[in-house]
């Protein structure tokens, strides 16, 4: 029995010796098979030798129909036209037959990893699509293992771009020129552009096309080859994927540069699409903003003083212009790259140097010095970037840099400008890198911290706050709530200024005092929107903290941030500026206040067995708020067995951490943050407490008594399970 095409939609089966043929809808059809495999299509050509040999490795493919059958097994390469879907499917060791399905009976299809209920079948099948993300090429080159293997020659005849007597004359010219790969001669004989391959390529062999405008390359990427090697051979490095190095070129089939470029980077090379235009212009954005640590230390080292700086020739200056944006780029990947907060660029009168400093980990870190003479140009490259005025130096700035712009990172930069004595100019930029919000469950909250929490935030209305200084992880914190409260039967409105970690399914506003869109504005505004929950950035003045109680009140789900140092100091900021006791206390469901605390680090910490009075002292520390003296010795040794129970090992014996230096943490110890927590849950006595206007003492001690823990003993908590040391605890808490 053989086959061909009457249109579409429609199958002729023809058989074998004598009969008339059989023409058959197939959309009325829900499966055949063929014993040799074909592609098909008007031009049907076999895809698989018939030893049976150089076929790709096999996948596991299922297939589901409308009626609930379903078929599965091996198969090594799939196929969909407008109406079918084609596996190829193993049957045994050299066997391979050709399984065609009806699209109008399949309800979904699953090979590999990736499945598609059926109006998205098409993920399993060739696509011209482009690329544009790391994400969206993963896929694709996943995809692309599903795909046969053809030859360049076979694809051009399948889709009809040439004809087999063109194929023939190329091949011939070839024997006589055999450098020059086949697609090149047909491009060179006018029969077909280069756009027409990589059109070819990309539907039948699954190569992906990526638009490197919007393709984002990582920096260590990059590294993996030289720019004069990416000039040389015009492609550039993309990504690294399975131990491959994943490049973009014109020509993917030319094996010569990935060749090379195997020698080179010494890894395996793996080439997708892009076009010569598009190469050449990554080549230079990417390329231009590398500045190396060498140069970066002879750029440190160079002493050239003012006049100098004065009487350089305009090539010079060129010169030096261009390292200070390559600069600007390798200061801000830097910081990124070693997880910094913040930069910190500090210039200093006269021939002095300027200072460039990371905040890493809430500690300030030397990066490098650099001459007197980059000052301007440095503070000039930076408020260019933020929009800011250049000529302006006597007054502070704000500004926003999106370095997407300007570098290989999709980040931004809030950036401030301070004039200082002497007649200069200090930069802090803080990094807002576009983050997901933390999952509740990686906060780092205790077990009872975390239940009474979720029982708080679980209530249809009320108001919950989070307090703490500067830079403790508020934001973080509320976002990680809002993740946890965020379903489709809520409407979630926030203000925030400014906004830095974005949520599918958040309607989020950016504030903008200078406009009046305060948050007291903002939120009156929500209330107009028929919100389920509000965040509001920062209760910072009487009437947002009158709005927020107020939209409280009347139905909603506030949160909020305090730049208070406890949970009831809280409670009496907000009395003490003008709030109603008892309307505030109907609406209050408890305040959470944090710090964060520098994590020990993982690789280099050093594991001991402490002695028993070390364990006694942490203990007396842990309960030095909790108990009078007459009775602190019993809720010591309560505190001690519990301690034993929850974390002692077999022998009863405790393990304690501390720091060493490795240099995964610039020999500091230490590496990355940990939260500690107070929570303040507005029991009746808390309400009772807050009408009665009672002092922040007072406060505390109620809490204490009904199960609160201070920020230091959750943090002393942290110490005993190994995640800190007691020194680090001490500087981030006062009590």
């Amino acid at each position: 029995m053989s086959y061909s095409a009457r249109g579409e939609g429609e199958i002729a089966l023809l058989p074998d010796g004598q009969g008339s043929e059989s023409v058959i809808s197939l959309h009325q059809i829900k499966m055949f098979s063929f014993s040799e495999p074909r592609l098909w299509g008007n031009k049907s050509s076999f895809i698989a030798n018939k030893d049976g040999k150089s076929h790709p490795e096999s996948q596991n493919f299922e297939i589901v129909f409308t009626d609930g059958t379903i078929l599965g097994g091996e198969m090594f390469a799939t196929y969909k036209d407008e109406c079918c879907l084609h596996i190829f499917v193993k049957e045994g060791k050299d066997l391979y037959i050709h399984t065609v399905s009806s699209l109008e009976c399949i309800k979904t299809a699953k090979v590999g990893d990736h499945q598609a209920d059926k109006p998205q079948i098409g993920n399993i099948e060739k696509t011209v699509a482009t690329v544009s993300s790391e994400e969206e090429l993963i896929r694709a080159l996943n995809r692309q293992k599903t795909m046969p293997s053809l030859r360049l020659g076979e694809i051009l005849l399948m889709e009809g771009m040439v004809t087999q007597e063109q194929i023939d004359d190329a091949l011939e010219y070839q024997k006589t020129n055999r450098g020059v790969p086949l697609g090149e001669i047909l491009i060179q004989q006018g029969l077909i552009t280069t756009i027409n391959v990589q059109q070819a390529l990309a539907k039948k062999l699954g190569i992906p096309i990526v638009n490197l405008r919007e393709y984002k390359i990582a920096p260590n990427v990059l590294g993996a080859v030289p720019r004069d090697f990416a000039d040389k051979y015009t492609i550039v490095p993309i990504a690294i994927y399975e131990g491959k190095l994943v490049v973009a070129t014109e020509n993917p089939l030319n094996t010569k540069t990935l060749d090379d470029l195997r020698f080179q980077a010494k890894l395996f090379a793996e080439a997708v699409i892009a076009s010569a235009t598009d190469i050449k212009w990554a080549i230079k954005f990417y390329y231009q903003s590398q500045l190396d640590d060498a140069s970066l230390d002879e750029l440190a080292a160079a002493e050239i003083g003012e006049e100098e700086d004065k009487s350089m020739s305009s090539e010079a200056q060129a010169l030096a212009d261009n390292v200070v944006v390559k600069l600007i780029n390798k200061v801000i990947v830097d910081a990124f790259d070693r997880n910094a907060s913040d930069i910190h660029i500090e210039p200093y009168p006269g021939k002095g140097k300027v200072r460039i400093r990371f905040r890493k980990d809430g500690t300030l870190i030397n990066y490098h010095e650099l001459p007197a003479q980059y000052r301007n140009a440095l503070i000039s490259r930076i408020k260019i970037m933020a929009q800011l005025d250049i000529s302006e130096r006597r007054k502070p700035q704000d500004g926003k840099i999106d370095f997407k712009k300007f570098g290989p990172l999709k980040i931004e930069l809030r950036v401030a400008t301070l004039p200082t004595a002497g007649g200069m100019e200090d930069v802090v930029m803080r990094i807002l890198s576009s983050s997901e919000p933390v999952p509740l469950d990686k906060l780092g909250l205790t077990a009872p911290n975390k239940k009474s929490l979720l029982k708080a935030i679980d209530k249809p209305y009320g108001l919950f706050l989070v307090c703490g200084p500067t830079g403790s992880g508020k934001t973080t914190t509320l976002h990680s709530i809002l993740g946890y409260l965020n379903t489709p039967e809520r409407k979630i409105w926030t203000a925030e200024d400014p906004v830095e970690i974005t949520q599918k399914g958040l309607r989020q506003m950016q504030v903008l005092p200078k406009i009046g869109l305060t948050f007291a504005v903002a939120l009156r505004s929500f209330l107009r929107a028929d919100p389920d929950v509000i965040m509001v950035g920062e209760m910072r003045d009487e009437e947002t903290a009158s709005a927020g109680i107020e939209a409280s009140l009347t139905g909603h789900l506030v949160f909020s941030t305090l730049h208070t140092n406890s949970a009831p100091e809280s409670i009496v900021r907000l009395l003490d500026i003008g709030m109603d006791a008892f309307n505030f206390a109907d609406a209050l469901l408890g305040v959470l206040a944090q710090r964060l605390t520098k994590r020990l680090c993982t690789d280099c910490k050093q594991v001991y067995t402490p002695s028993d009075q070390e364990m006694y002292e942490l203990a007396e520390e842990y309960c030095e708020n909790l108990a009078k003296s007459e009775n602190k010795k019993e809720y010591i040794t309560q505190i001690l067995n519990e301690w034993k129970m929850r974390y002692a090992t077999e022998n009863g014996k405790h393990t304690l951490c501390r720091a060493a230096g490795c240099a995964k943490c610039d020999n500091t110890g230490y590496r990355g943050r940990l939260g500690i927590h107070e929570l303040l849950i507005a029991s009746d006595a808390v309400k009772k407490a807050i009408v009665d206007h009672l002092s922040v003492p007072q406060v505390t001690t109620i809490a204490l008594n009904e199960g609160m823990r201070s920020l230091k003993q959750d943090g002393i908590e942290k110490v005993v399970q190994g995640h800190t040391d007691i020194s680090r605890i001490r500087a981030v808490c006062s009590k």
